[in-house]
């Protein structure tokens, strides 16, 4: 008689309270789950899937009571069309050199994500991280991760993406870069690579995480059309001009399925 392992529990955990680092006067509550074991990669692909973003081997997703500012948002990688300003942009920085790196932290990393941290934001709680902590944001992965360093024609590096890669399309779990590089716009930049990578290997989606129309630090999300938000468990283009559409700002109330 064939006996079935017994498959292990997946056991989800609410976070206390904490003040919200994209608004103003309003609450956090995350709802995570540890990522591990020979099924860590089905499990972070199902959960994305679910508007559920990564850090270290923790997925999670916020569920505060009250507010729906947090929308999972993702582009449609094989039929985004860059704007005239993404373009530019995209010109702007011809002469650099992507170079897909293994998840190591390296010292020279380290010391563009200090002055980015120091020069971009400064009061987060990021800016006070030690080398160790760096490592540990890139290197403490169950799944598969990779480090896309963004070089000039003289080899200097001035811009980094930490990036999982999905069954369905490549993640930006973070960026950071030259912040004396004004002019290159190179944060959005690092998102056209990626949406140019996941064309290049068929990866239907870029998944940015959460959009937060409130926010000015992170409403730019919904400058790459087509994108599709996550609304009532099901993932919507867009409207083209809209700024937070209804459907999408109910989906942070949803039950979200996490099974298939």
């Amino acid at each position: 008689m064939l006996h079935r392992a017994a498959r292990r529990p997946q056991f989800f955990y609410t976070t206390a309270p904490l003040p919200c680092p994209y608004l103003p006067g309003r609450t956090e509550r995350k709802i995570v789950t540890e990522l591990a074991g020979s099924e860590a990669e089905t499990l972070h692909d199902r959960l994305s899937r679910a508007g559920f973003r990564r850090s270290h081997n923790i997925a999670y997703s916020p569920v505060c009571p009250g507010c729906r500012a947090c929308i999972p948002i993702r582009i449609v990688a094989g039929a985004f069309q860059p704007d005239r300003s993404q373009r530019k942009i995209m010109r702007a920085n011809a002469d650099l050199t992507a170079y897909e790196m293994p998840a190591r932290a390296s010292a020279e990393q380290f010391a563009l994500f200090q002055r980015y941290q120091s020069a971009r934001h400064g009061d987060g709680d990021m800016a006070a991280m030690g080398f160790y902590d760096y490592r540990a944001m890139v290197e403490d992965t169950p799944i598969t991760t990779g480090v896309v360093e963004f070089r000039d024609g003289s080899g200097r590096l001035v811009g980094a993406c930490l990036t999982d890669w999905l069954s369905d399309g490549l993640s930006a779990v973070y960026s950071f870069y030259e912040p004396d590089e004004p002019r290159r716009s190179l944060g959005t930049y690092a998102i056209l690579w990626l949406v140019a990578r996941a064309r290049a290997v068929s990866l239907p989606y870029v998944y940015l995480g959460y959009w937060v129309p409130e926010s000015r630090k992170m409403n730019y999300k919904a400058r790459f059309r087509p994108s599709e938000a996550l609304a009532g468990g099901l993932w919507r283009v867009l409207p083209e001009h809209a700024d937070a559409p209804a459907e999408a700002a109910e989906a942070g109330q949803e039950k979200l399925s996490v099974t298939g």
